[in-house]
């Protein structure tokens, strides 16, 4: 029952006010919770970028965080199952894969990859326009109108997009490799994308715990066949940053927040949690600048700022 719901009985009169304090506490975690989980994802870029410098390349880091969020993802599809009152048919585990493969792996590998070129701040901002792409890819492929209102909000997004890469520009010595890097990052926000046009139907039929388990799992799989496959396992003679750096990682930026947001969502709601979720990339600039000494300028100021509107603008109804 909402919270609402509560104060609009009066039976007794120490009941609404019970009622309310109960509700507003559970708003008061719930938004912590949304906002912390915002700060861990957010700290993904930052701990690759303090991993590179260590001689480690994407491939072995990437990896190395999922053999450490492995057991988590493993436990969490576990505890599913006992939950579940059907198994997984051949279709089922069809999408898993399917899903693994664009919604965690591929994300993430051209995510590691880009995080070489460009800012972790110009990341964050890129990453965060995967809605747009959302809209876009329904339009081409559904037929779905692209109304004014998210037409609005597409160019606020790219708008903001382009004033942050011309700061990073302005700041690198080349040019060619911010290009690189924002081609990449995008490609993964593109891959996000398309893993949200395909997750709708399956986590309806399976349940959101289930299909984050099992599609990260496969991801994870993936990640360290990729690395058994190319890399000899003398490259994983790295300094301990390395290692306490994926495990800060996979605990701090992959299992925590999962588990975080989930618990904001059962709290305060999808649409409050996505709106605390806006905050990700003044965060991860915040971030930059204080771990990594990335600058900051008005420029970058600005296109975080148009990005984020443009989010909110899209996010609404009505």
């Amino acid at each position: 029952m909402r919270a609402g719901s509560q104060h609009s009985g009066g039976a007794c009169p120490g009941t609404p006010l019970r009622g309310g304090a109960v509700a507003s506490g559970a708003s008061r975690f719930g938004m912590a919770f949304a906002l912390l989980g915002a700060v861990g994802f957010s700290f993904k870029a930052i701990l690759v970028k303090l991993a590179y410098p260590h001689g480690v390349d994407p491939v072995t880091l990437l990896a190395l965080r999922m053999v450490f969020a492995l057991p988590f993802f493993l436990v969490m599809g576990w505890q599913a199952e006992r939950r579940a009152n059907f198994r997984l048919g051949r279709a089922d585990l069809a999408a898993m894969l399917g899903l693994g493969l664009f919604g965690y792996y591929l994300a993430s590998y051209l995510d590691f990859l880009g995080l070489q070129y460009i800012s972790a701040a110009l990341e964050r901002l890129i990453l965060f326009v995967y809605p747009t792409l959302v809209i876009l890819l329904s339009a081409l492929f559904l037929g779905k109108p692209v109304t004014r209102r998210a037409l609005a909000a597409l160019c606020l997004c790219y708008a903001g997009i382009a004033l942050a890469v011309v700061h990073d520009l302005r700041i690198a010595g080349d040019a060619a490799e911010v290009l690189l890097g924002c081609a990449l990052v995008f490609g993964s926000a593109l891959s996000y994308a398309l893993y949200l046009m395909g997750n709708g139907e399956v986590v309806g039929r399976l349940g959101s715990a289930r299909v984050t388990a099992w599609a990260s799992t496969v991801a994870c799989a993936l990640c360290i066949a990729q690395f058994l496959l190319s890399r000899p396992f003398e490259s994983l003679r790295l300094p301990w940053q390395v290692y306490g750096l994926s495990i800060a990682m996979a605990a701090l930026s992959t299992v925590l927040p999962v588990w975080l947001v989930s618990e904001a969502i059962r709290r305060i709601g999808a649409g409050t949690v996505a709106l605390a979720g806006t905050s990700g990339p003044v965060i991860t600039m915040f971030l930059g600048w204080m771990l990594l000494e990335e600058s900051i300028g008005a420029a970058q100021l600005l296109g975080a700022a148009l990005v984020i509107v443009g989010v909110l603008v899209m996010s609404r109804r009505g």
